[in-house]
């Protein structure tokens, strides 16, 4: 055999390849099918119809649900094939096929076959082969090994528990033979990412669940939504649009999650400790959680995370695995002198450029002195490039020391560090609008902004801080919010910059700045905006003189 089918079916299509994985989140419109990542090879060209034939995917958890929009829209690719393993788009597959009857093949064949496929022009899906030019690539069914259940397992796969409880088991069972799993693993909490109104998939998967009962069994937080729950109808947000984004949030609390509208779970008093077992979704937060608290979660795709919650059980794989958390390539920083803050998020969106597909350590950073914020930053950027559930970091993140280096060794110099500047500076200098909070700030960071945004804004350029309730709560119990928003600032809970619409963002800006390595990556694709991207400092004299700095930082200027 070359390949398995793991999602069979028949289809056949043109074929449209590309040796770079694509986040389906902020990467494709689910209304159009058509590429948005303004960083991507196949920007601009439709998907929809086509046999996609790529390595794996990359970027958000929510992935999975832009895959369950196109194919509710009838918009979908024809097929998808995989080379390596790859759950976000399968899992949006696999919900369409067994709760709304869509469904969409997805293959995986191995390394050679894969090359055939993405050499083709077109493709034909039959039971048994994928004919490629009229070449046939040999397809078994995905193997399904033994997985060890409990008794309460059982009865959730019986329906004992009601029909909600068994989809999500039957479904975490599927994603264990998908991943090879022979056994499933107690988590202590959940974090629900599908619950931004990015499309209509969403709301209508969870209103589903709801409606048959489902119900969180474990401590379960909710990612950042798509209005500031109390005060939409203030900020203008047309009601057909904020109804249905608020009727999504209230459909994962009535099933029992915490309203923490946080992209961030890590800055709660919940957050997890090193070892323990948690079942979340969004990429920033899933990195950070293994990366730096040394938690323990797969990167799951949107939807299994409520099947996790519901149940409290995952497929013991991927990162739950001790021996999997091992770098498999190090990257050697030489690091420029001088260098600010700017400096963690490029790493992060570089190293994920260089480990699309696996674990990375960094080396040549041990000197330095990065925060928990740089890191967040780091770690979020990272997850824009890499599809991996984590990185280490030597010298500063908890299990970088607890693996053999690899011998395999890529440095990362000066030079690529402007490149990536360049690449996230192709916007003109009049800035319209300043954007943080992607992830949402910290109460440090917060504070921090505070102490830059002294003087008086421009008047032609606002300044949108988006922060979590607890953030919120803090900063105004200390005086921060004061200081920034004298200085003209906005400060808005429960939204991020990956949720945020018009008239909240402000219609009038063509042009934002960003310290976030993650946004200035999607934000282009997302909003349709030109971007900046730089330091706290120097987006901070955005803010004031309207204007981005013509030039890279001085730390870069001698490449």
């Amino acid at each position: 055999m070359t390949g398995y089918a793991v999602i069979p079916g028949r289809a056949k299509g043109d074929i449209l390849a590309t040796a770079e994985g694509l986040s389906f989140w902020g990467g494709v419109d689910p209304l159009t099918g058509l590429v948005i990542d303004a960083h991507h090879p196949l920007h601009g060209q439709s998907i929809s119809g086509r046999v996609l034939v790529m390595p794996t995917t990359r970027g958000s958890c929510s992935g999975s649900g832009v895959m369950l929009d196109l194919a509710l829209n009838g918009i979908a690719p024809a097929a998808f094939v995989f080379r390596e393993a790859e759950d976000v788009v399968t899992l949006g597959a696999m919900i369409a096929a067994r709760m709304f009857d869509r469904p969409i093949p997805v293959l995986r064949l191995e390394a050679a076959s894969f090359a055939k496929a993405a050499a083709a022009k077109t493709a034909e899906l039959t039971d048994k082969a994928l004919m490629v030019d009229g070449m046939a690539l040999p397809l078994a069914a995905l193997p399904v090994p033994d997985l060890a259940l409990t008794d309460a397992d059982r009865a959730m796969l019986r329906g004992d528990d009601g029909p909600a409880q068994r989809i999500a088991m039957e479904v975490i069972c599927a994603m264990a033979a998908l991943q090879g799993a022979t056994d499933l693993i107690d988590v202590t909490q959940g974090h629900i990412d599908g619950c931004i109104l990015a499309n209509e998939a969403n709301l209508r998967f969870a209103e589903t669940m709801a409606q048959m009962g489902g119900r969180v069994t474990i401590p379960t937080t909710i990612n950042a939504i798509s209005v500031d729950h109390g005060n939409w109808r203030d900020q203008g947000v047309p009601p057909v649009f904020g109804l249905k984004a608020a009727r999504l949030a209230d459909a994962y609390v009535q099933m029992g999650a915490r309203p923490s509208f946080t992209c961030a779970p890590y800055l709660l008093d919940s957050a997890p400790k090193a070892g323990e077992n948690i079942g979340w979704s969004e990429s920033n937060a899933v990195i950070f959680a293994n990366t730096v608290l040394a938690a323990r979660t797969v990167k799951h795709p949107d939807y299994l995370d409520l099947f996790i919650a519901m149940t409290g059980r995952a497929p013991l794989s991927g990162v739950y695995l001790p021996a999997n958390r091992a770098p498999r390539r190090r990257l050697h920083v030489d690091l420029p002198a001088g260098h600010d803050d700017a400096l963690w998020p490029m790493l992060g969106y570089i190293a994920g450029q260089l480990a699309p597909d696996r674990i990375p350590v960094l080396t040549g950073l041990e000197g330095t002195a990065p925060s928990q914020d740089d890191l967040k930053a780091m770690c979020a950027a990272f997850g824009t490039t890499s599809a991996a559930p984590m990185l280490h970091v030597a010298g500063h993140t908890p299990e970088a020391a607890d693996f053999v280096m690899p011998d395999e060794c890529i440095t990362v110099t000066p030079a690529d560090l402007a490149r990536v500047w360049a690449e996230l500076n192709q916007a003109p200098r009049q800035v319209d609008l300043v954007a943080f909070g992607s992830p949402h700030f910290a109460a440090s960071e917060c504070r921090a902004l505070a102490e830059l945004a002294t003087g008086t804004r421009a008047a032609t350029t606002e300044v949108i801080v988006t922060v979590g309730q607890n953030v919120l709560a803090d900063i105004r119990a200390d005086g921060t919010l004061a200081r920034l928003e004298s200085f003209g600032a906005r400060v808005i809970p429960d939204i991020c910059w990956c949720s945020i619409t018009e008239p909240v963002f402000p219609t009038t800006a063509k042009t934002l700045m960003t310290n976030s390595g993650k946004y200035a990556h999607y934000a282009p694709g997302l909003s349709g905006r030109a971007v900046r991207f730089g330091s706290l400092a120097d987006c901070a004299i955005a803010a004031r003189t309207g204007q981005a700095p013509a030039t890279p930082p001085d730390w870069l200027k001698e490449v």
